[in-house]
């Protein structure tokens, strides 16, 4: 998701974004660690999307 799209969010949109990617991130982690995954590129993405959210919850 880009940085202008979860902008226009609001603090509890945000906040359920961060649980969601938090759990993804730890299902991630779980399967790669079983070696399941295909991408593992993609935990990076993740985890710059969670810093993004809680950049942005700071600032609300």
């Amino acid at each position: 998701m880009k940085i202008t799209e979860m902008r226009q969010k609001s603090k509890e949109e945000l906040e359920t974004l961060l649980a969601e990617r938090r759990q993804h991130l730890l299902a991630l982690r779980s399967m790669a660690h079983e070696r399941k995954v295909k991408n593992v590129r993609e935990m990076s993405g993740v985890r710059k999307d969670v810093a993004r959210t809680l950049t942005l919850l700071r600032g609300k």
